[in-house]
């Protein structure tokens, strides 16, 4: 019996230790991530629109001459299974399962913000902001997990409206319409993390790249991606 809970145990903390998560968040998106990026028990990123639409999935292929990964994942080649005829018109044909990884959406029965999009990769629930939220944010991405998701509201700044505002407690900011033409727009920074860029004092050739701060920073374990 002994033997039998000390398994049970194991178990159990490997599940949670190997439970799907978010991995990445692609931000070169202008008005919105242009994705989010579920890692999954056996290794697979999922790539998911804050619209709660999977468009890719995965593996990422580091250069060998540089610190550059290819922006399209390399194909899983495990068991893909789709929904079939018999399943909700809201969800039918869509992916049903990636590997070990079931996939779920919300039915033609839900609120018109819900239906046919994503409700849950594994163990991971997504939520969505309603038609009774700001303009911006309706059927965007609430809720990945535990983990709540804001964006930029309509009042603000034109150059930020409806972008990434913050995931859980980490704060993402941006440069305003009334910084300089370089940077207005740009991710300004994340969390404690800051970004400067080259502006219009800085030599043509550099004007708007990025000055200090990586493209692919990883903070309290999520990487950020800005190119």
């Amino acid at each position: 019996m002994k033997q039998f809970s000390i398994s049970f145990v194991t178990l159990f903390f490997t599940s949670c230790t190997f439970a799907q998560k978010l991995s990445q968040v692609n931000l070169t998106g202008k008005d919105e991530p242009s994705y989010y990026s579920i890692l999954t028990d056996q290794g697979v990123l999922i790539r998911i629109t804050a619209q709660g639409k999977i468009i890719d999935w995965g593996t990422e292929l580091l250069s060998q001459r540089s610190n550059f990964y290819d922006r399209k994942l390399q194909p899983y080649m495990g068991r893909v299974e789709y929904y079939g005829q018999e399943s909700d018109s809201a969800f039918r044909g869509k992916i049903k399962s990636i590997g070990t990884t079931n996939i779920t959406y919300y039915g033609h029965y839900e609120t018109d913000t819900k239906v046919g999009k994503l409700k849950s990769i594994g163990t991971l629930y997504l939520d969505y902001y309603t038609n009774f939220d700001n303009v911006a944010l309706r059927g965007k991405l609430r809720f990945i997990g535990s983990l709540i998701v804001e964006y930029y509201s309509s009042l603000e700044d034109e150059v930020i409206r409806g972008r990434l505002k913050s995931i859980g407690d980490l704060p993402v900011k941006y440069y305003s319409s009334f910084d300089d033409r370089y940077l207005k727009g740009k991710l300004k920074s994340i969390g404690s993390v800051v970004f400067e860029y080259y502006s219009s004092l800085d030599p043509i050739e550099f004007r708007g790249l990025l000055k200090s701060g990586a493209y692919r920073p990883n903070i309290g374990g999520v990487t950020y991606i800005l190119q």
